[in-house]
C-alpha cells in the first residue's frame, strides 16, 4: 500500500512538471483550411498541410498546435465551435497564425464569404479576440493553387479532388505563368492587417514565387500529382493542384517559418533546421527511422542531422563509419 502511495505521488508530482513545463512553452496555434491541415497518414498516405510540417522547424520551447481543418472557411471555423475552442486554449504570449480563402470562395452558403465585407469582419474577429486573451495574432493570405492554365478551370470545392484519379483531372494545356484563382481573397488579410496594425506574412506570394520559379513540371512534384502506379496509396494517379504531398508541405512550411522569423524577430532564436525529421505522427519527412537513415547514407561524404521527435526508438543499423547526428526532441529517447 505504502509503495502504491508512492508511486501515486510521484506520478502526481511527475505530471505537475510537465504541465509546468508545457505553461512556460510559447504555443503557434494554426487556423486555417486543408492547405495546412494535420492529415490521415494510414496506409501510407502522402497529403500533407505545411501546418502539419511547421513544428520541425521550430525547437522545443515552441508548441505547434494545428487546428486547421480540411474544407473550413474562416465562416464554417467560426460556427462550428472550432475557434471557441483555440480561445480556450490560449494564453498570454501564444501566437495565432490565421489563414483562410480557398474555402471563403466557394459557392456553399454554410462556407461563403466576401472579401471586403463578411471575410474581413471573421478575419477582423479572430484578430481582435486574439488580443483579448493576450495572444499574439499573425495574418497569412491564402497559399496559391498550381494553375498554370491560361483559362481558369471551374472549381466548386478543393475537396473533391480527393475522390478523382488522375484520368479526372482537368484536360486543358498549360502555359509557364502561374495564374491567380483567389483574387480579392489574398488581398483582404493584407487589408485587415493594415487597418489592424496586425503582423501579417505573404504567403500568396511566397508560395507563387516558388511555384513560379519550379515551373509547370517541377511544381507538380509540391502536390498531390501522381501518375497512375507511380504511388500506392493512389495506385490510380492523382491531379490535385491544391494539396501538397509530404515534400510540398515542408518545402512550404519551412518558407513559412523563415517569413513567420522576419515578421515577428522574438521567434528567430527558436528556429531550428535539421536534414531530415522522423516522427510517427506524419509531421516528419519519414515515419520510419531506418529509411530515413538509408536515405542519409546516400551521402556519405557530407554530415546529415536527423532529428526524431517524440517515442521511444530502436537505434538503426549504421555502418561503423558515418556522418550523421542525431537530434532527440520533444522527449524522444532511445530503447
Amino acid at each position: 500500500m505504502k509503495k502504491l502511495r508512492l508511486l501515486t505521488l510521484v506520478t502526481a508530482l511527475l505530471l505537475l512538471l510537465t504541465a509546468a513545463t508545457n505553461e512556460k512553452k510559447t504555443t503557434i496555434f494554426i487556423i486555417g483550411d486543408s492547405t495546412a491541415a494535420n492529415k490521415d497518414i494510414s496506409g501510407g498516405k502522402q497529403e500533407r498541410g505545411w501546418g502539419m510540417a511547421l513544428s520541425c522547424y521550430f525547437d522545443d520551447n515552441i508548441v505547434v498546435d494545428n487546428h486547421a481543418v480540411n474544407g473550413r472557411s474562416s465562416l464554417s471555423f467560426i460556427n462550428e465551435g472550432r475557434w471557441d475552442k483555440v480561445l480556450e486554449k490560449m494564453k498570454p504570449g501564444d501566437f495565432v497564425i490565421i489563414q483562410f480563402g480557398h474555402n471563403d470562395e466557394k459557392p456553399k452558403a454554410d462556407r461563403h464569404t466576401d472579401p471586403g465585407s463578411t471575410f474581413d469582419y471573421n478575419l477582423a474577429k479572430f484578430v481582435r479576440e486574439t488580443r483579448e486573451h493576450g495572444g499574439i495574432p499573425v495574418l497569412m493570405n491564402c497559399v496559391v493553387r498550381r494553375n498554370f492554365f491560361v483559362n481558369v478551370p471551374e472549381n466548386d470545392d478543393d475537396e473533391k479532388l480527393r475522390t478523382t484519379t488522375f484520368k479526372d483531372g482537368v484536360k486543358m494545356v498549360e502555359g509557364d505563368t502561374l495564374i491567380d484563382t483567389h483574387g480579392l481573397y489574398r488581398i483582404a488579410p493584407r487589408d485587415v492587417a493594415q487597418r489592424m496594425n496586425c503582423h501579417f506574412v505573404d504567403a500568396n506570394r511566397i508560395t507563387h514565387e516558388l511555384e513560379q520559379g519550379l515551373g509547370t513540371e517541377a511544381s507538380k512534384k509540391l502536390h498531390m500529382w501522381f501518375l497512375p502506379g507511380e504511388e500506392p496509396s493512389v495506385p490510380n494517379g492523382r491531379q490535385d493542384n491544391t494539396h501538397y504531398n509530404v515534400h510540398g508541405a515542408h518545402v512550404v512550411a519551412r518558407l513559412l517559418a523563415d517569413a513567420l522569423c522576419e515578421e515577428v524577430p522574438l521567434l528567430k532564436k527558436y528556429r531550428t533546421e535539421a536534414d531530415i525529421t522522423v516522427d510517427l505522427q506524419g509531421r516528419g519527412d519519414y515515419l520510419d527511422l531506418q529509411k530515413a537513415v538509408s536515405q542519409a547514407l546516400l551521402n556519405p561524404k557530407s554530415e546529415t542531422t536527423i532529428q526524431l521527435l517524440g517515442g521511444e526508438w530502436t537505434k538503426p543499423v549504421l555502418p561503423k563509419k558515418h556522418s550523421i547526428r542525431f537530434i532527440m526532441r520533444e522527449g524522444a529517447t532511445w530503447k
